[in-house]
């Protein structure tokens, strides 16, 4: 097996590498990795999403935390952010999340915080995969140093909605919301939330069945939340992931507002009244042209990250930033939490817009948007092919040749998955059409070589 880590710690197809058996080692490996400095019986709170699968890794993973003396505060179905923030408000020494955020159920994951709530860092990670993958057995404690679940849920999810409720720095409007929990965590989360915050809240895909998780809804696929706002004559509405860690909002009109113009509006606002430190939005190579010369107009500076939300926030801890997020919805507001958080994201988003009297179509439509297509291309072979394909001469020429013809006006972006067996190209150009043609030219492209190098 190869490496367990990805970009977002560990995930792969259920029963197909990611099983029962790995879920207890790596519960076994992450208790003895991260209590080595303790002096005293180690605390992991542990969290899921609604995935069918989600039950077996809790338990598997409680059973090998617990089997080598750690004690398990079990959360039930809350969202990834939730576990972060609960891990330090409750003094835990880590946390575990069971999910796999945006893909499909048949999907699961395992992610892990430290106990100030970050994601491991990859030296600490490289260390449980070794103990995970190195094949002994794991030591664990004679019947009396077993460690045991203990109680507790209800008050520590509570003090968590309290915390992003609270969070706006500006007074909500009564708004009219359309609100899709993507049958995943937020269907447990959402409603009191949105009661907390005073709008009134229509609740869309809130009834998970353990397999419906993220399909035809939430923040990967906003028509069912685009046909609901319009029919409704709703203001806006809010689309989270499976995990809600993600968060992407439609307009009145039904127009998909991304994660690049939710932190150009906040970020605007906050830049305006003086608190968005050095001026400066932390953004990927993915945030769209017309993001960037929107910050220019507007005093903004903005740091692009390699994709995903580790990078944006290393990069943002590195340059003392308080805003910085992906194009996917996946922001984080780092004066209120340590991780990326849909419903937070929600909340900021909505006392951004209630100091401006227009519709929420007409505050995004000042912010420029170049046509982006993004085409994913399956490879076989692992992560050594891909590698093979990211330094393959002919592929670099060809995106040489295309970056030419569209010039200052046009971007090219060939990148590795990390977290799914693709190699991803985007392009932005003037048009559709031309960023489409040669995104599809560029894949045929990667296509060949793919299969030159397997053959």
């Amino acid at each position: 097996m190869g490496r367990l880590f990805g970009t977002d710690g560990i995930r792969g197809i259920v029963n197909e590498g990611l099983d029962g058996e790995l879920a207890f080692r790596v519960g076994q490996a992450a208790a003895i990795v991260l209590s080595r400095e303790l002096h005293h019986k180690p605390l992991f709170t542990i969290g899921k999403d609604t995935r069918m699968s989600s039950d077996m890794f809790e338990s598997a993973i409680t059973a090998g935390l617990c089997s080598v003396g750690a004690d398990v505060l079990q959360l039930g179905v809350v969202p990834t952010p939730a576990v972060a923030y609960i891990t330090v408000d409750s003094g835990a020494d880590a946390g575990i999340v069971i999910s796999a955020s945006h893909n499909p159920y048949e999907y699961n994951g395992i992610k892990i915080f430290n106990g100030k709530g970050f994601k491991l860092s990859d030296s600490l990670e490289e260390e449980i995969e070794e103990l995970v993958l190195n094949g002994e057995k794991l030591s664990s404690g004679g019947c009396g140093d077993v460690g045991r679940k203990i109680g507790g849920r209800r008050e520590h999810v509570q003090s968590y909605i309290e915390h992003v409720a609270q969070s706006s720095p500006w007074p909500i409007k009564p708004f009219k919301v359309i609100v899709d929990c993507s049958n995943g965590a937020a269907s447990y989360t959402a409603p009191e939330l949105f009661e907390k915050l005073g709008v009134e809240a229509c609740f869309i895909n809130n009834e998970p069945d353990g397999v419906n998780i993220n399909y035809r809804c939430g923040s990967t696929d906003t028509l069912c939340l685009h046909k609901e706002v319009v029919a409704r004559g709703a203001d806006l509405g809010v689309a989270f992931d499976g995990d809600a860690d993600r968060c992407i909002v439609v307009d009145e009109l039904g127009n998909e507002v991304n994660g690049d113009k939710i932190m150009a509006i906040c970020g605007t606002r906050m830049c305006a009244e003086g608190w968005l430190k050095h001026n400066t939005v932390v953004a990927t190579v993915m945030s769209n042209i017309g993001f960037h010369r929107y910050a220019d107009t507007h005093r903004m500076h903005v740091l692009c990250a390699s994709v995903g939300d580790r990078n944006v926030l290393e990069m943002m801890q590195e340059h003392g930033c308080n805003l910085g997020g992906e194009q996917s919805g996946h922001i984080i507001f780092l004066d209120r939490a340590t991780t990326g958080d849909g419903q937070l994201s929600a909340v900021y988003f909505l006392g951004a817009i209630s100091g401006n009297d227009k519709p929420v179509s007409e505050q995004v439509s000042e912010i420029p948007y170049f046509p982006q297509v993004l085409l994913n291309v399956p490879i076989e072979g692992g992560n050594s092919v891909k590698d093979l394909i990211m330094a393959d001469e002919e592929v670099h020429a060809a995106a040489d040749l295309s970056q030419n013809k569209l010039g200052e006006n046009g971007r090219i972006l060939i990148r590795p998955s990390g977290t799914e067996a693709l190699i991803r190209v985007m392009v932005e150009a003037e048009t559709d059409e031309l960023a489409y043609n040669i995104a599809e030219d560029l894949t045929k492209i990667i296509k060949n070589r793919a299969n030159s190098i397997i053959c």
